[in-house]
């Protein structure tokens, strides 16, 4: 947006000058007397001054409208992502339940084994007793 308003200030300090030296030459070149000059001196940087605050006012909506744009695309890029980041944590949960779930039967199958382990052993002493 920086490029924007250097271009706008090129356009617009051109845009002044380039008034003030049509009036000026105009004025010079005109058989007036010099009443009549200064009044119209006054007159075109009335109207100059208008034009540019005309101009200004122009870039400002511009600029205003630009913002709210890029203003609602930030809040829907904001919005999808944050879908996307739901749905993986809800992935990552379910991934954590499942692991959870193996790790508990991993476990009772190993206690289960201790056990079997446990009763042979047991078993092998009453038998040689």
């Amino acid at each position: 947006m920086s490029d924007r308003d250097t271009d706008f200030g090129a356009f617009l300090a051109g845009f002044v000058l380039g008034g003030l030296a049509g009036a000026v030459t105009a004025l010079l070149l005109a058989p007036q007397s010099g009443e009549e000059t200064r009044l119209q001196i006054h007159d075109k940087s009335i109207e100059l001054k208008d034009k540019a605050t005309e101009t200004a006012e122009e870039y400002r909506v511009r600029a205003d409208e630009f913002s709210k744009q890029a203003k609602v695309r930030a809040d829907e890029y904001i919005a999808s992502t944050q879908q996307v980041l739901e749905k993986q944590l809800e992935r990552v949960q379910s991934s954590k339940a499942e692991t959870e779930e193996v790790l508990a039967d991993q476990e009772a199958a190993e206690e289960a084994i201790e056990d079997a382990l446990e009763e042979v052993d047991e078993d092998a002493e009453e038998s040689t007793t």
